[in-house]
């Protein structure tokens, strides 16, 4: 008895088969990375000079790093990354006080990155 062949149409069936589980398997899904305070910019712009701590942490929220070795600097940090983008969106905002009253407010504070 002669061996029985394949079909023709179940070779092209397998091959796209495999083709399909090849790309599926790069298809990872990433999830979006949002860490920190999203400020509005219009919040940002209310914060002056001579404004209290209160009224600061009532438009901007608590700062995500409130240094134990400087009482009198808040760091606003935000950043997020859009699943597989290459790219995140980073900010730095910095308040500065003198004793309870903002002294000086540094925006968009450039983020080293190593």
């Amino acid at each position: 008895m002669p061996p029985k062949l394949a079909h023709p149409q179940a070779n092209g069936c397998k091959l796209v088969l495999l083709l399909a589980c090849a790309l599926l398997a790069g298809c990872v899904y990433r999830v979006d990375v949002q860490q920190g305070n999203l400020l509005e910019a219009t919040d940002i712009e209310a914060v002056k000079p001579g404004m209290t701590r209160s009224q600061v942490r009532f438009l901007l929220g608590t700062p995500v790093v409130q240094d134990s070795f400087d009482k009198d600097r808040w760091d606003y940090i935000y950043y997020f990354k859009k699943g597989r983008a290459r790219r995140a969106d980073r900010r730095w905002l910095i308040v500065y006080f003198e004793g309870d009253l903002v002294k000086e407010i540094k925006r968009d504070v450039p983020i080293e990155t190593g």
